[in-house]
């Protein structure tokens, strides 16, 4: 499976390569007499963790460092990897362990800021018709989560604390949001997914069984950027992270307007963003420095990254865990005023 994934990675590299040999100097030349610079394109899955893209963008931190950003919403997470290997996103906006999984199949990224930590923000939700009272419980049941994505990250961390493994239930692959809805339809008996999924399903009637909560910092969210970003404009890459250090200063400072802003982004009511990054944790500069740490004295990101790297491996969709220190930059974070 992972050779599969990574030849068409590289096909889709390829592609990205002829088209940029095809149009690369008309934009060069473009720009060289004063043209539109192209948008940074920073690809997201609908997850409010995501608040401080969307608190930059409205409130022009981007545009105030000379730099312009357009988000775009791709869920899966295959999808997003291939996008970045294309050329067709610049970053990506995804949790740690799916970050370290697209560096083991050789996605060329730099993991350059850190936005959250889920405290409660993604759970297991099960029906209360089924019996399900403990995680044990959930042996021959059927399960719906995105197979690969943090979600799995969480089951199977959930499943091994309680002496059981994958084959011990019966997978159903979707995405969060469809697991949510297949859930709530009576499709399946259990699903992973994330606010505000699981306050409806609560105000439903139906059983949260664990959350984030019972796996401090297993879950953070990080941004992805294309090595070649990076390489060939850092000063680009720089004023994003300063944006986003900002943004969520704002955030920390504003939160009534904050909500305002991500319930317009996802289609929301201020009052449910309120009650959902209630369980999320938003990492401002201070605490992306702890993180991150040094090379002498790493941060837990290291700790984490290690355990997804050895979960993918697990599961055979890696074949070896990616070298951390190839792949995470702490240079921006500490740069930022």
């Amino acid at each position: 499976m992972k050779k599969k994934l990574v030849s068409m990675l590289l096909l889709a590299a390829m592609l990205a390569m002829v088209v940029a040999g095809c149009g690369g100097n008309k934009s060069a030349e473009k720009a060289s007499q004063g043209g539109e610079k192209k948008p940074i394109v920073i690809a997201y899955t609908p997850w409010t963790g995501y608040g401080a893209l969307f608190v930059a963008k409205e409130k022009g931190m981007f545009k105030n460092r000379g730099v312009e950003v357009e988000l775009q919403s791709i869920e899966g997470v295959g999808d997003r990897k291939q996008a970045l290997v294309a050329g067709k996103i610049q970053a990506m906006a995804a949790s740690l362990d799916v970050s370290v999984s697209a560096a083991g199949e050789g996605v060329p990224m730099k993991f350059v800021w850190a936005f959250d930590s889920s405290n409660g923000a993604d759970g297991l939700i099960v029906k209360k018709s089924k019996g399900i009272e403990k995680i044990a419980d959930l042996k021959g049941k059927e399960i719906a989560f995105h197979r690969g994505s943090a979600s799995h990250f969480l089951l199977s961390t959930l499943l091994e604390q309680n002496g059981l493994t994958d084959n011990d239930v019966k997978a159903v692959d979707m995405k969060a949001s469809e697991a949510a809805s297949a859930f709530m339809a009576g499709k399946v008996d259990a699903a992973i997914t994330w606010e505000p999924h699981l306050g409806k399903a609560k105000a439903a009637g139906e059983t949260v069984l664990a959350t984030t909560k019972d796996t401090p910092g297993l879950i953070a969210d990080i941004l992805a950027v294309r090595e070649d970003l990076v390489a060939n404009n850092p000063e680009t890459v720089q004023a994003i992270v300063a944006a986003l250090a900002e943004a969520t200063d704002y955030m920390n400072k504003n939160p009534e307007d904050t909500n305002k802003i991500l319930a317009a982004a996802f289609k929301m009511k201020p009052e449910e963003v309120a009650a959902d990054i209630q369980t999320v944790k938003f990492y401002d500069l201070k605490e992306n420095l702890e993180f991150y740490g040094t090379k002498e004295k790493p941060g837990a990101i290291y700790d984490v990254g290690k355990r997804a790297g050895e979960f993918y491996v697990k599961l055979k969709l890696l074949s070896q865990a990616p070298d951390l220190n190839k792949y995470i930059d702490n240079t921006f974070i500490t740069k930022v005023k």
